[in-house]
């Protein structure tokens, strides 16, 4: 794994053993452990599990599995173990081709006991108020791929994040409604003024929404009705999404 400033120490020889700790644990308990299931397995503190994952995943050590859930052996690992298996989908590989076509961020988000978990992060785009687009679905083009597939879901009372903010319920499944038509979602100035986002969502085998692939930039620059752009985030999403188990 590569030095990384301010994050986990690679170097350290406990870090080393954790980490590899971790990749044995993936092993034994095969394809689609969860990260606290590994953390578990590997007698390791899950705020620690999780930090050591995402960089053997960003390193191709590890891969998220297609349905978002958990994890798998990477093509690093696989190389180092000699291994003679077939190649699970490295959804990063696959986010970070998509990222050097766009203009913007990219992020691969997870939908799970009905809430919204970022697993792919645009590292070149920093994205603020993280925490505002998990706790209010109706603000976000990622929130609304989420109701659209589960519209129970959607709260009775929907807080004003912005002056752009839906707050009438009648307009938000009206807009939920597109959303299952289109195959996409959008946002303006919803849940942060000045930012914008187009998402669309990422199926498993069924046609289950197991998650979303969304661009989000500038509002003026990104432009959320841009066929090509929507283009690109429904290839990405096809490709993160095939072969996943139903």
């Amino acid at each position: 794994m590569g030095g990384r400033t301010g994050e986990i120490a690679g170097h350290e020889p406990r870090a080393v053993q954790k980490a590899l700790a971790l990749l044995e644990a993936v092993a034994q308990l095969g394809s689609g452990a969860t990260a606290k299931d590994i953390a578990a397995h590997a007698g390791i503190p899950q705020a620690t599990a999780y930090r050591l994952l995402n960089l053997l995943t960003a390193d191709g050590y590890l891969v998220r599995i297609s349905d978002l859930s958990g994890f798998a052996l990477g093509r690093r690992t696989r190389q180092l173990a000699g291994a003679d298996t077939p190649n699970p989908i490295d959804q990063h590989a696959i986010l970070e081709e998509l990222r050097s076509q766009v203009r913007f961020g990219v992020y691969l988000a997870s939908f799970t006991g009905g809430g919204v978990r970022l697993v792919d992060k645009d590292p070149d785009h920093e994205l603020s108020g993280e925490g505002t687009i998990t706790a209010h679905l109706h603000a976000s083009a990622i929130g609304k791929v989420l109701l659209a597939a589960h519209p129970e879901l959607v709260q009775q009372q929907l807080r004003r994040v912005t002056s752009r903010t839906i707050t009438e319920i009648s307009t938000l499944h009206s807009e939920l409604e597109t959303v299952r038509h289109t195959g996409s979602a959008r946002e303006v100035d919803e849940i942060r003024i000045g930012r914008s986002s187009v998402a669309v969502p990422v199926y498993h085998a069924r046609r289950g929404v197991v998650g979303c692939i969304a661009a989000i930039g500038k509002t003026g620059r990104l432009a959320v009705d841009d066929p090509e752009l929507t283009g690109l985030l429904r290839t990405c999403a096809d490709r993160v999404g095939a072969g996943v188990s139903a």
